[in-house]
C-alpha cells in the first residue's frame, strides 16, 4: 500500500519511494511546502480524535457520575479509563499516521523513539534543571527538597514513578510526534510551541472538574500558563534532537516524577522565567523555521 502524500517517504513494501507530492499540484514538494489545507486536515483529524476520547471519558464521569461509577468504578489516577483519556493524543497520533502512511510509516514513526543524540546541554537541562525547579519552588513555599516517602517506603514511590512512565510521556506520541512537526511546516517553532501549549492546557480542562484525580486540587490558570511554558521549553529540545520522541518523553516524565516535591504554583512561575530565558537564548532558531523538524514520518535513510 502506498502511503498518503501528507507524510510519505516510501512504499510499505520497501520499494523506492515516490516523490512527496502536494495533494493539489502533484508536484514534488518538501513537507514544509505542502499546502496549508493538507497540514490543517491532518492536524484537525488529530485534535478531533484526541478531544473526543479524553473529553468523552472525563465528561461522562462529570455529567453521568453515578452511572459511570456504578458501571466502571470510581475514577482515579490509576483507573483504566483515566489511562485511556491520557493516552488519547497517542491513540490519535497513531491513527493519523497509520491512515496516512500505513504500517510501514507507523514503524518509521516509532523509530523516532531511538533518536537520542542531542547536545549535552539539553540532556543536562532535562536531568538536572527540571528537578531543581521543583526543589526551588518547594523551598519557596516552605516545603521539602524531595517529596515525602509514603509509609510503604521508597519502593512504592519507585513503582509510581514507573507507572507515570505509562501516563504523561505517552502523550508525546501525539503532541510532539504529530502536532509539533505539522505546525512547524507553516509557523516558527516558538508559535508552534505556544499553540500546542494552549491546546494542551485546554485539553486538560475537564479533569479540573473531576473528583478523584490530582487536577481537582489545582487552579487552572497557573496550570494553563505552565502548559504553554512547558510546550515552549520542549520545542528547542525537540528540534535540537531532530524530532526525537525519546527526549520529550523523558522531559514529560521529569515533570510528573513522584520524587520531586509539590511546588505549585511556584514551579509554574519559575518555569515561565526559565522559558523566557531559553527563548531569548535560542531566539534565532525559535523565530525562524530554518532547521525546524517538519517530518512526522522519517524518510528511509539513503546510502
Amino acid at each position: 500500500m502506498t502511503q498518503n502524500k501528507d507524510f510519505g517517504a516510501e512504499n510499505d513494501d520497501g520499494g523506492a519511494a515516490p516523490e512527496r507530492t502536494s495533494m493539489v499540484s502533484r508536484m514534488p514538494v518538501a513537507p514544509e511546502d505542502l499546502p496549508l489545507h493538507a497540514t490543517a486536515r491532518a492536524l484537525l483529524a488529530f485534535l478531533a480524535l484526541t478531544f473526543a476520547i479524553t473529553w468523552g471519558v472525563i465528561g461522562s464521569y462529570i455529567f453521568l457520575s453515578a452511572e459511570m461509577t456504578a458501571r466502571f468504578g470510581q475514577i482515579s489516577g490509576s483507573h483504566p479509563l483515566f489511562f485511556l483519556a491520557t493516552w488519547a493524543p497517542a491513540i490519535a497520533g497513531f491513527t493519523v499516521v497509520l491512515f496516512s502512511a500505513g504500517l510501514g510509516g507507523l514503524r518509521r514513526f516509532l523509530s523516532r523513539l531511538l533518536i537520542w543524540h542531542c547536545p549535552v546541554s539539553w540532556w543536562g537541562f532535562i536531568l538536572l534543571v527540571i528537578p531543581l525547579v521543583f526543589m526551588a519552588g518547594s523551598l519557596i513555599k516552605g516545603g521539602p527538597l524531595l517529596a515525602p516517602m509514603p509509609p510503604e517506603g521508597v519502593g512504592a514511590t519507585v513503582s509510581v514513578m514507573f507507572m507515570m512512565l505509562l501516563l504523561g510521556p505517552i502523550e508525546e506520541f501525539g503532541w510532539r510526534g504529530v502536532a509539533q512537526p505539522l505546525l512547524q511546516r507553516h509557523v516558527a517553532p516558538f508559535w508552534a510551541g505556544v499553540l500546542i501549549g494552549a491546546i494542551w492546557g485546554i485539553w486538560h480542562l475537564p479533569a479540573f472538574y473531576l473528583t478523584g484525580v490530582v487536577f481537582a486540587q489545582w487552579s487552572f490558570l497557573p496550570f494553563f500558563i505552565g502548559n504553554i511554558s512547558l510546550a515552549v521549553l520542549v520545542t528547542p529540545i525537540f528540534n535540537a534532537a531532530r524530532g526525537s520522541l525519546l527526549l520529550p518523553m523523558l522531559f514529560h516524565w521529569q515533570l510528573i516524577n513522584p520524587f520531586w516535591p509539590d511546588a505549585q504554583p511556584w514551579d509554574t512561575w519559575i518555569l515561565v522565567g526559565v522559558a523566557a530565558l531559553v527563548v531569548w537564548w535560542k531566539r534565532e532558531k525559535m523565530f525562524t523555521r530554518a532547521g525546524a523538524v517538519t517530518e512526522v514520518v522519517p524518510g528511509e535513510a539513503r546510502p
